[in-house]
């Protein structure tokens, strides 16, 4: 390589870092900063009388998260958060799969207006979606109680019984998530060219087997897109069991990690467990991603080359 086309690339990196700067200056500001800050929160007792007298803060180590870790409590709300994740993921990912089939499908007319009908849920203010289903799941006086009255049946306290709680805040998050995962759905079938579907049709393949031989292998970036998307999304869910349920009732059947560090921090004033609760969701969220890349990465080998 010559001296002038060497120090034409070292002026291309200069320039590269100049460019650079500042949004590397922002993220260690306003992300790399205040993360470091919380996890050396974590590790002290950092509480409300320390906001007033700085100079009673311990450093109490990891107690935070041996403490969290032995507390029955921190387990259950663990299995709430998972329980919301999985019922949520598993029911909008098939649910907008399905919707963006059928939108997508040659058959369908108006294929602009209902994307748009589908998509306008995810547009809308979740606090003020999550207050008009509570009045809906009102018993006795909401929408559902009127219906189930009008057939007979038994009144059900959503909102209220153990039992109903969790799966009436999950069908919430369906209804409010699922047209986001519509789009990208049917932006992955836009991807798939068609000369496929009309090789498969002369060969004589049916409609389940173009499917499962075409769409599906064809949309498994997509796949992982979406449920990586959906479940880090679900595992932080925090306005839906705040307006639904006041933040955990009944029995803490509701109660969440982002919503009981809510409360630890801004309740209760335990802002280093508080800390400590954030970095364990984070050890959550970061060990659901690995799981489902680690899977991508299995099936990947197991695919004939």
């Amino acid at each position: 390589m010559s001296e002038k086309a060497s120090s034409w690339r070292a002026a291309e990196a200069r320039a590269g870092w100049l460019f650079l700067t500042p949004a590397l200056s922002l993220i260690g500001l306003f992300f790399v900063v205040p993360t470091l800050a919380a996890f050396v929160l974590s590790l002290t007792d950092f509480d409300i009388y320390a906001i007033g007298d700085p100079s009673t803060v311990r450093f109490v180590g990891f107690g935070n998260y041996t403490r969290l870790l032995g507390d029955p409590l921190f387990w259950k709300v663990v299995g709430n958060t998972l329980y919301y994740a999985l019922g949520t993921g598993i029911l909008s990912v098939g649910l907008g799969l399905a919707v963006a089939l059928a939108v997508n499908s040659r058959l369908a007319r108006f294929k602009g207006f209902y994307r748009t009908i589908f998509f306008a849920p995810w547009t809308a203010s979740l606090v003020a979606v999550a207050v008009v289903w509570r009045y809906l799941y009102q018993p006795r006086q909401g929408l559902l109680a009127m219906a189930l009255q009008n057939f007979g049946l038994p009144d059900i306290d959503w909102l209220g019984d153990v039992r109903f709680a969790m799966p009436a805040i999950i069908l919430l998050g369906v209804w409010k998530s699922f047209g986001y995962n519509v789009v990208l759905f049917i932006a992955g079938l836009h991807n798939i060219p068609g000369s496929l579907y009309e090789a498969a049709e002369i060969d004589g393949a049916s409609a389940w087997q173009r499917f499962r031989y075409i769409t599906l292998p064809m949309l498994k970036p997509t796949f992982v897109l979406v449920g990586t998307v959906t479940a880090i999304g679900n595992l932080q869910v925090f306005a839906e069991p705040y307006v639904m349920t006041r933040g955990g009732n009944p029995l803490d059947s509701t109660l969440t990690l982002v919503m009981w560090m809510y409360k630890e921090g801004f309740r209760w004033w335990n802002l280093g467990q508080a800390a400590a609760i954030s970095f364990l969701l984070f050890a959550l969220v970061l060990g659901a991603a690995a799981a489902r890349l680690l899977v991508q990465r299995l099936r990947r080998k197991d695919e004939p080359a």
